[in-house]
């Protein structure tokens, strides 16, 4: 995968004509802001990004409960297990977020899913992965979000703004209201493609025997010991454990 191309998906969407020629020139010519992004995250962290690639469509989580309620996702962090039986996380961001999305936003977002794959990563190491918890609402959701993922100060500690970047963004789950009106209006009104996920089918089902052909490097394992550390000293001086 040493020559993948993230917009792939992007560029077989404006084939095929879902996608008009304006803006995905405007998704092409702003991809560089994720570009940026990623290296910000990797010079940041000491540690290389997963595979990521664009999602030419719009997705959104909605609730049987809150039927009058969405949630808009703008990234996500995926694992999926290949051909080969081995076992991958990979990062899906959403073209609507490159097209619309600030460069502080974007990465806030980038940043907040390595944090996801690295709690991933760790909880699949240590074999404590078999199906995640299912939220049944979105509000639960954004609690469980926000609740599992490692200290962002101990992760990004060398980067002062992309931490204020993301707790500005991630106080209780990600919102940016202007950046959603702005999606809605110009992506989902006009008919472009767009995924629903229903939150409670949002769920991480691996079986054990993938889990085991994870590929980890040492230096991705000593770093998440190293931030894990870092959170749970946190904890207990603020006398949460």
């Amino acid at each position: 995968m040493s020559n993948f191309d993230p917009l792939y998906k992007v560029h077989s969407s404006r084939m095929a004509g879902e996608i008009p020629e304006r803006l995905y020139n405007q998704i092409i010519k702003r991809f560089a802001l994720v570009s940026e992004g990623i290296k910000r995250v990797e010079d940041a962290s000491g540690l290389k990004y997963p595979y990521y690639y664009v999602e030419p469509s719009l997705v959104v989580s909605t609730s049987a409960v809150e039927f009058t309620h969405m949630g808009i996702l703008f990234a996500r962090t995926i694992p999926l297990v290949g051909e080969d039986r081995l076992l991958r996380v990979v990062v899906q961001i959403t073209a609507p977020l490159i097209a619309y999305g600030l460069k502080g936003t974007i990465h806030a977002i980038l940043a907040h899913e390595f944090m996801h794959y690295l709690e991933l990563v760790s909880r699949i190491v240590k074999m404590k992965v078999i199906s995640d918890e299912v939220s049944g609402t979105l509000f639960e959701g954004a609690y469980a979000d926000a609740g599992r993922l490692m200290e962002e100060r101990a992760v990004f500690k060398s980067d002062p703004m992309l931490i204020k970047h993301i707790t500005t963004r991630f106080p209780e789950g990600f919102r940016d209201f202007k950046l959603e009106d702005k999606v809605i209006k110009l992506w989902m009104n006009k008919g472009l493609s767009t995924t629903r996920v229903p939150i409670d089918a949002n769920v991480i089902k691996i079986p054990i025997e993938a889990m085991a052909r994870l590929q980890v490097e040492q230096i991705v394992k000593d770093k998440i010991f190293e931030y894990e550390s870092v959170k749970l000293r946190k904890k207990r001086n603020t006398g949460y454990v």
